[in-house]
């Protein structure tokens, strides 16, 4: 177990030293689509989703707070150029199908990794039945790779993941109302499932959004719709993974707690990075998020007269652990895979919903894209054209 008080209690970089040039945010170097580690990768999307979400919910927290209209300007600008250096270390080589590859992978092995250390068996049980449906997005996603542009997925994926079929997609749409779960207790729940809650849920949103952004971008029919229905599900799986935060925390703690999850991340990717020169943007950036949090603690003190110390306690199990999950998703793959959902709870495949039955029944009615584009489609080493050439 690892003190949480000993990291949080660094004062990390002030304010008024965070500082950028144009040519450090918009024109670093960005990582080899082939050489680096895939993890290197998958931390770079972490933390571009991560620091995309700070800003969202530091907008949104501005409609509703007068008074922090200005500290929260501050630290959105900073993070505005956090954001930019590290999404702009992806390299334009990647084609949005292949960055669409990267993405699910870190869907898959965050969230499997962030499963077996969550200590709330509710909270771990939506992280596995989510894991399934990214499991399967790879899947679909990895055949519209081979059939497009005739390349093997696994060049992304550097055989840490597999590339099999999960629950399948057309069948993951439900209702709305089977989509939200039950949160945590704010009171008794332990940081790390907060910060879990946090960073899943601001993994899940990136992912939705970019969906949503280069879909429209594709020519090919059945591309168009797979990225319009799995930006779907992408968005039931922010409705269920933000509903697993407590509604009753008030926004300056949520605000803490993000603070909070950003240090644990970045420290996380610091520990674990091969890249030397990616490994000290994680550093640097893990130092002005010790900045940001202590700015926060102090914004608590003066407006709710709390002390932080109260909710950034207690240990926890490990950091996130970029590694393959292979072993672990197999398991749940073979355990949960026929898992639906019933209201807030998880049940049988006979149980599920007949709200959600009707539903993804209509969505399905006129075909189904995700379908369409896996028909008959094995992974094997290679594509499809070069296991025709072998006679496989």
């Amino acid at each position: 177990m690892t003190t949480i008080s000993g990291l949080f209690d660094n004062k990390g970089t002030p304010l008024e030293k965070q500082q950028f040039t144009w040519k450090e945010i918009g024109g670093i170097k960005p990582i080899s689509k082939l050489d680096d580690d895939a993890f290197t990768r998958v931390r770079i999307i972490l933390m571009n989703g991560i620091e995309v979400d700070a800003l969202r919910l530091k907008h949104i927290g501005a409609r509703f707070h007068r008074d922090l209209r200005v500290p929260l300007a501050k630290i959105r600008r900073i993070e505005q150029h956090q954001n930019t250096m590290i999404n702009w270390l992806l390299s334009a080589d990647h084609s949005p199908l292949e960055t669409t590859i990267a993405y699910e992978q870190t869907a898959i092995e965050i969230t499997a990794a962030v499963a077996q250390t969550e200590p709330d068996a509710y909270q771990a049980q939506a992280y596995r039945f989510g894991l399934l449906e990214d499991f399967d997005h790879l899947y679909r996603y990895a055949a519209l790779l081979d059939r497009l542009e005739g390349k093997d997925a696994n060049n992304i994926l550097q055989c840490y993941t597999d590339i099999l079929p999960g629950r399948p997609t057309w069948l993951e749409h439900r209702a709305p109302e089977d989509d939200v779960r039950n949160s945590y207790n704010r009171k008794d729940a332990a940081l790390i499932t907060k910060l879990h809650a946090a960073l899943i849920t601001a993994a899940e949103y990136q992912t939705h959004d970019y969906y949503m952004n280069i879909g429209p971008l594709f020519a090919d029919p059945v591309a168009r719709q797979i990225y319009a229905e799995i930006a779907s599900m992408e968005e039931q799986h922010v409705t269920q993974y933000g509903s697993l935060i407590d509604p009753e925390e008030t926004f300056i703690e949520k605000w803490l707690i993000h603070e909070a999850m950003e240090v644990y991340t970045y420290y996380s990717c610091a520990q674990q990075e091969t890249n030397p020169r990616i490994k000290a943007i994680w550093e640097r950036f893990l130092d002005y998020e010790l900045g940001h949090l202590n700015y926060v603690k102090e914004i608590m003190k003066k407006y709710e007269r709390r002390d932080p110390a109260e909710i950034l306690s207690g240990t926890i199990p490990s950091f996130v652990t970029f590694a393959s999950q292979r072993d672990y998703v197999r398991e749940v793959l073979t355990n949960e895979v026929d898992l639906r959902a019933n209201k807030t709870e998880y049940v049988p495949r006979e149980e599920e919903s007949q709200d959600s039955i009707n539903y993804k029944n209509y969505m399905n009615s006129e075909g189904n894209a995700s379908l369409t584009a896996s028909i008959g489609y094995k992974w094997l080493p290679g594509t499809e054209l070069n296991n025709k050439a072998k006679g496989e």
